[in-house]
């Protein structure tokens, strides 16, 4: 494994990195939060939900892999080259087991609170199902060669693909309703934190190497930090701009459209499609 050049550059490239990670982490909580104080996922859209648990699962089996697979690491290194270090760090790895965790509570979320009229759009589920068709079929095909490092960079291709569409069906609703209601702020505010450390950490990586192998060898973290700050920015300016706090509707008229929970508290057999 390549050493480290410079211990500055090293120590800055955990910082950054470890200052991603809480970002990200942290990220989640306040949409969680922002859930159970309403009793309600209105204005949350369960599209952005369902393409975000396939984005991050995906780029959880591409981080376990490339970190604990010795094959894939040589394989890894015989295309890259042998001095060069895995792009993929303990808190990538660790970012990815809670973000499928804590994605899958907003998820249960949708299943106990008030919801109103909203649901999974076909176009969603279509392109779920044939992201995880493709995947199956590459798994078939990497299997008599052993090509492991081209399957996972199969599903760091999906994660980046997800993450460029993930966002589409919730920046849309918010213009939709000409409001951020209902979509936590904190959470865009500390996800674009995330991004701009995570392409730092790069950076900084870059400078010590002398190479920047570390961005075309792993594209997908690469795009993923430039995405995550382009969609964030758009949210902020929705938020701050277009649609400020200011000009909510009284509570007595706010999410009109909301109608009931999705399993009611009166023990209904019956519950709305998701």
């Amino acid at each position: 494994m390549a050493s480290w050049h410079s211990l500055p550059l090293e120590i800055s490239y955990q910082v950054l990195g470890w200052i991603a990670f809480f970002s990200w982490s942290l990220s989640f909580y306040p949409q969680v939060i922002l859930n159970y104080t309403r009793k309600s996922v209105v204005g949350l859209n369960f599209d952005f939900l369902v393409l975000n648990m396939t984005k991050h699962s995906s780029y959880l089996i591409y981080n376990v892999a490339l970190f604990f697979s010795p094959v894939i690491q040589r394989q890894y290194r015989e295309k890259y080259g042998y001095d060069e270090m895995i792009p993929v760090a303990a808190n990538d790895v660790a970012f990815s087991i809670h973000a499928v965790l804590l994605t899958a509570i907003t998820l249960y979320q949708v299943l106990i609170y008030e919801r109103g009229n909203q649901k999974v759009s076909k176009t969603c589920l279509v392109i779920s199902s044939a992201v995880w068709a493709v995947a199956v079929v590459c798994l078939i095909i990497a299997w008599p060669s052993q090509s492991w490092l081209w399957l996972i960079s199969v599903f760091n291709s999906i994660q980046v693909f997800m993450t460029a569409i993930k966002y589409i069906p919730q920046a849309c609703m918010n213009f939709g309703r000409k409001s951020t209601e209902g979509w936590s702020i904190g959470n865009i505010l500390l996800d674009l934190l995330g991004g701009v450390t995570n392409f730092a950490q790069m950076g900084v990586q870059s400078l010590d190497q002398g190479t920047f192998v570390n961005f075309y060898g792993n594209i997908g973290k690469t795009l993923l930090s430039l995405e995550v700050v382009f969609f964030d920015l758009l949210f902020i300016f929705q938020h701050y701009v277009l649609y400020r706090p200011l000009r909510e509707k009284p509570s007595s008229t706010v999410d009109e459209e909301i109608t009931a929970p999705l399993v009611k508290s009166s023990g209904s057999s019956q519950a709305a499609d998701v």
